[in-house]
């Protein structure tokens, strides 16, 4: 049994080939191993793929023993620090089961060049989805993942070549780009950049009437960006947004989308764990460090 862990932005998610469950990041902070036991018996985990934050101190899928600062330059930055996380990774590394780690996209990474005008281009739990939806749809598609915040992916012939990332274009519920009056309210010392980059989603800049259409409307832009580099890839939705903001995008774009829930990283980072000890060498472009 293989074991893939979602650190996302309100909660954690673990799956296994016979079973899944969530904790919220607060809850995590009491994780133990023993906790993996709605999946599987501990006994029978023969492997775990785990993200951990931002992932953007290394480049290659790489056991959890080797990779520096559990993966990341720093716990600064955008997003909201709490210790579930933190927790959960240590928790596994202690365990003495086989474990990876998975990369964010940087610019230590193997994407297109011109993704590198920005130092990040997405956190890792977003390669577990990439990586399930290919497994369903093929080498050529677009991910857009979209819940509290909004990040697309796109995968060519099998390999990640770029993805935009929280920060710089669409808003999810919860964060967002900064724009000018963010730009302003953090020059004129009233918060941080983190705190406003956590209150830049629609649900706080936009009437409730107009947050789920706002959501679809830019999803859809990067989706339609994204297709510019290949016009032949399918398009898929992923989070706990994607179901509600679905026929929206599918309109804007003019196609069919595939749809995929909230398990959808933690199920891909299950398949990564998998194929990674089983002798996969490369997944979707993203070569394994053992």
């Amino acid at each position: 049994m293989f074991i893939g862990i979602d650190h996302g932005t309100t909660a954690m998610r673990f799956a296994g080939e016979t079973g899944q469950f969530k904790i919220t990041r607060e809850e995590a902070k009491s994780f133990t191993i023993a906790d993996l036991s709605p999946i599987c018996l501990l006994e029978q985990v023969e492997g775990i793929a785990l993200c951990y934050s931002m992932g953007d101190n290394f480049s290659a899928i790489t056991d959890i023993h080797t990779v520096k600062n559990r993966g990341v330059v720093s716990r600064d930055g955008a997003g909201k620090h709490i210790g579930g996380g933190t927790h959960v990774f240590d928790a596994v590394a202690k365990s003495g089961i086989p474990a990876v780690v998975i990369p964010g996209l940087h610019r230590g990474s193997p994407t297109d060049p011109r993704f590198k005008a920005y130092s990040h281009q997405t956190s890792p739990e977003k390669i577990g989805i990439a990586y399930e939806v290919c497994h369903d749809l093929g080498d050529d598609v677009i991910v857009s993942d979209v819940s509290s915040n909004t990040v697309s992916l796109l995968v060519t012939t099998g390999k990640i070549i770029g993805a935009f990332d929280a920060c710089i274009f669409a808003p999810g519920t919860q964060h967002g780009a900064l724009d000018v009056d963010a730009i302003r309210r953090i020059d004129a010392g009233e918060c941080t950049a983190n705190e406003a980059f956590q209150h830049a989603g629609v649900n706080f800049g936009m009437p409730e009437s107009e947050r789920m259409r706002t959501v679809a409307m830019f999803s859809a832009m990067e989706c339609a960006a994204l297709l510019l580099l290949n016009p032949r890839a399918k398009i898929a939705l992923a989070g706990s947004l994607a179901p509600i903001i679905a026929p929206e995008v599918e309109m804007l774009l003019g196609c069919d989308v595939a749809i995929y829930d909230e398990w959808c990283a933690s199920r891909g980072l299950a398949r990564i764990a998998r194929d990674v000890f089983n002798g996969t060498t490369d997944i979707i472009g993203i070569s394994v460090d053992l």
